[in-house]
């Protein structure tokens, strides 16, 4: 069922523009289409063009309690200038107790487990409510990003949440969404003209140097695929 309407959504939308693609799947998905943000550069490109377009989508965006000042700067600025209403979702008080009690504050630097279950509570759990009762979930994932991106399809089935994943800006280029942002005005986090390219929690993120793969500056302590599970893939 969801690989005909997949199908069906691509040649669709084949042949528009970011602000129509947006608007299409807003109708065809009335009152259950959601977008994430986490107020990185391709994030801000949405934010605007769902501004520009008034398409009809819930944002939201999931706060960790660990990200960099500069963040929450650009949520400030964003929501002042767009007038949108951004839902923020926190993790559960106790686990976060419970986990930094048990592990520390820091632990995620000791183990790839602990990082995996930090990302758990800080970021999955409260993405699975975010998503509740959605249908279509907006993201700003680039093919660019990583190796495990090239793979990533326009519109796919999320097995992990049980919905379409939207992704609008996955063929898009670093410089064409940095043309977009200054032809726009769009507010974006200064910690990009810093070296930070992909932005997460302040003590899991790094800037990265020329050359280095685009995912380099998250979790750089460990060799892994570099991802927390809010985008695992399905071939």
């Amino acid at each position: 069922m969801y690989n005909e309407l997949i199908d069906k959504l691509q040649e669709e939308t084949q042949n528009l523009g970011l602000a129509e693609a947006l608007v299409f799947v807003a109708e065809k998905f009335k009152g259950k289409t959601v977008f994430s943000t986490s107020f990185g550069i391709e994030d801000q490109v949405i934010t605007d063009a769902i501004f520009r377009s008034k398409a009809d989508v819930k944002l939201f965006t999931l706060d960790t309690g660990r990200l960099f000042e500069e963040t929450y700067e650009v949520y400030s600025r964003t929501v002042s200038r767009y007038k949108l209403a951004i839902v923020p979702y926190y993790p559960n008080q106790d686990e976060i107790q419970e986990f930094v009690v048990k592990k520390g504050i820091n632990s995620f630097y000791e183990s790839v487990e602990n990082r995996k279950e930090c990302c758990r509570i800080r970021k999955i759990e409260p993405l699975k409510k975010a998503l509740a009762g959605a249908e279509i979930w907006i993201t700003g994932i680039r093919a660019e990003q990583s190796e495990n991106r090239k793979d990533f399809h326009l519109f796919e089935y999320d097995e992990s949440f049980k919905l379409i994943k939207f992704n609008p800006l996955l063929l898009w280029t670093e410089q064409e969404v940095t043309d977009y942002v200054k032809a726009n005005s769009v507010p974006y986090n200064p910690l990009h003209d810093k070296g930070f390219v992909s932005i997460g929690c302040a003590p899991c993120t790094r800037a990265i140097e020329p050359g280095e793969d685009f995912r380099a500056g998250r979790w750089w302590w460990e060799d892994s695929k570099k991802e927390c599970g809010l985008h695992s893939h399905q071939n």
